[in-house]
């Protein structure tokens, strides 16, 4: 990066010193809120907590299952709840559940959201759940220094070519949240992390949940950052509603931040009387005219009179530039998300994500199937399996729907699930987009990861083992799903000796799996019988949330009375020519001729661990 005349800036040589300095991690939390290092969720075991602010907890975690290293972020009010000794979350107060209850349905709400978005400059969310009476979710792990860090250490203010180069990604990523009618109302130097060699921005902490619990508990002085904040998100009138605009002013004042070194005056001191100094005038030579008039008018006090939209401000923004509006704008991803997998974390303080619900391990044995059947590999065994016939069942994962927020959630951590470097200290390593991992040799239990690692994160498959360890010959197995929509419910199934894949679900006695949105369900039914059969080990269970129904003749099923059984022969021969951008073993979306078949589905690896009696 070069200013006007082409030679290197003061700051560009000095953000470039900060990015070859990696920052040293801090040192794990001892907060009483706090999951401890080791507690395993899930497939995620926490390392050490990274962050922790009045909504919330970011920790590192490792998952266990895709082998990566991820952030975990965990909604925790701490003014409202508190953590008991079973790990679960308790109010302190009766009084304050609906406020409460507000905050977590908006940060499921910001999970959510920012799962449908794939964009650099936009946090990566992998997984979201419900558990212990909060709510996680898991993303990549980012580490480097906020843009307010690098400002408060450097000698210089950035040139106008720096600036530009950090405004392109994020104007691109802003335009994308808009055009679903999301708004940051958030954006801060603080709130914009810098990756990797280049210091890429990443905008951090989509604040709607804060200011959520901030109107609920009429604490907006502590929600909004004086100077950033325009007038309209201190106080909803019909006249000063917000929207893109509301973005516009706090992006133009960061812009202001840099360039004097302190932030604009309040925006509410300034509705009464002006007396900021423009930039055009205090920076005067220094940048060009139109950038610094762009910047000016993007900081109008009332919203009327700013850029409407991020196209207008890119527009005045880089007036004396050939637009490049177009160029490298990221689009919403299509329906079916890219399988997490994808992502490879980088090394360092977290960001935020969110994963498939995994429990511990366990291996069951299923009925043994009628006498002209084909015997099952399920290593469940059962007194008699008497499946139920008719009703169908109603299923599901997280609340909420996959419509469209005008709002994220609430931001985990004072820096938001990312821990942000020491000012001091500057970035790591950009993450960067890897091709899917090389494949190993094929098991049942890989088959059953493949179907989890392309399912699409909007439709969240919640499922929770009630013992996430069954003692042989006395334990019966139990878990309960839910899910965020309703469509169809299959379970697949894996046990203790991996010798076979079975659908648990549906079957030749109980075939309606329909499943409602946002209810609990218990399974195995009452009438299964499934108890804890041997040998020890862990059984791996697949449940998977289809929008349609599927078809899984071609991964090699074959239809048995009463638990049907993939062909292994098939199953491994599709392990090598299976494609990268679906899975083989999810079956294909089959509807009537003529009606809409979509073909997402959410998907959960489950492990139920299974145990001698007396260890």
């Amino acid at each position: 990066m070069t200013d006007n005349s082409g030679t290197p800036s003061a700051f560009t040589e000095f953000a470039t010193t900060m990015a070859s300095v990696r920052p040293v991690p801090p040192p794990p939390g001892e907060a009483g809120n706090a999951l401890p290092a080791g507690y395993k969720i899930h497939e995620f075991e926490i390392v050490q907590v990274v962050g922790e602010g009045g909504f919330g907890i970011v920790y590192l975690a490792n998952d266990l299952q895709l082998q990566r290293t991820v952030a975990l972020k965990e909604y925790m009010p701490a003014s409202l709840a508190t953590r008991g000794a079973d790990h679960g979350i308790s109010l302190r107060s009766e009084r304050h559940r609906e406020t409460f209850e507000l905050g977590l349905r908006s940060f499921v709400n910001e999970a959510r959201l920012l799962a449908s978005f794939d964009h650099p400059s936009l946090v990566k969310v992998y997984r979201f759940w419900e558990q212990n009476g909060t709510a996680f979710m898991v993303m990549p792990f980012y580490e480097g220094p906020t843009l307010k860090a690098l400002f408060k250490q450097s000698p210089h203010p950035p040139d106008e070519a720096w600036l530009k180069n950090l405004l392109k990604p994020l104007l691109d990523a802003l335009q994308i949240i808009h055009n679903d009618h999301c708004y940051h109302r958030d954006i801060a130097p603080d709130n914009i992390l810098l990756l990797g060699s280049q210091l890429k921005p990443l905008l951090l902490d989509f604040g709607a949940a804060r200011r959520v619990i901030g109107d609920a508990t009429q604490a907006l002085t502590v929600i909004l950052k004086p100077g950033y904040a325009p007038v309209e998100q201190y106080a909803e009138v019909p006249s000063m509603k917000q929207g893109a605009w509301t973005d516009v002013y706090a992006l133009c004042a960061v812009l202001y931040a840099a360039i004097t070194g302190r932030a604009p005056t309040p925006s509410v001191g300034r509705l009464m009387k002006d007396e900021m100094v423009p930039v055009s005038e205090s920076a005067r030579g220094k940048y060009s005219a139109a950038f610094l008039a762009a910047i000016d008018r993007g900081l109008a006090v009332r919203p009327e009179n700013r850029p409407q939209d991020i196209a207008s401000l890119r527009a005045i923004l880089f007036a004396n530039e050939l637009s490049d509006a177009g160029d490298d704008v990221t689009q919403i991803r299509a329906p079916i998300a890219p399988a997490p997998v994808l992502l490879e974390p980088a090394g360092g303080p977290p960001s935020t994500g969110f994963g498939a619900l995994a429990a511990p391990q366990s291996d069951f044995r299923p009925p043994a199937p009628a006498p002209a059947a084909r015997k099952s590999r399920v290593p469940l065994i059962a007194g008699v399996v008497m499946l139920a016939v008719g009703a169908g069942i109603v299923w599901f994962v997280t609340r909420g729907t996959n419509k469209p927020v005008e709002a994220v959630a609430p931001a985990a951590v004072a820096t938001p699930a990312v821990a942000a470097a020491a000012s001091s200290v500057a970035p790591p390593s950009l993450p960067e987009v890897a091709a899917a991992p090389v494949r190993g040799p094929f098991s049942t239990v890989a088959a059953l990861e493949d179907i989890v690692r392309h399912s699409d994160p909007l439709i969240s498959v919640n499922t929770l083992a009630d013992k996430q360890t069954l003692v042989i010959g006395r334990d019966r197995m139990k878990f309960r799903v839910k899910s965020s929509e309703a469509g169809y419910l299959y379970v697949f199934f894996s046990g203790t000796d991996n010798a076979g894949l079975t659908l648990l679900f549906p079957n030749a006695k109980d075939a309606k799996n329909r499943i409602t949105a946002d209810t609990e369900v218990l399974l195995p039914r009452e009438s299964w019988n499934i108890d804890a059969g041997g040998p020890p080990g862990v059984n791996h269970i697949v449940t998977m949330v289809s929008r349609s129904p599927r078809d899984f003749s071609g991964a090699g099923l074959k239809p048995a009375n009463p638990l049907s059984e993939f062909d292994l022969a098939t199953l491994q021969r599709l392990w090598s020519a299976a494609p990268a951008d679906a899975s083989v073993y999810a079956g294909t979306a089959r509807c009537a001729a003529g009606t809409a078949c979509p073909p997402e589905f959410g998907a959960t690896l489950i492990r139920i661990a299974e145990e001698a009696a007396g260890k």
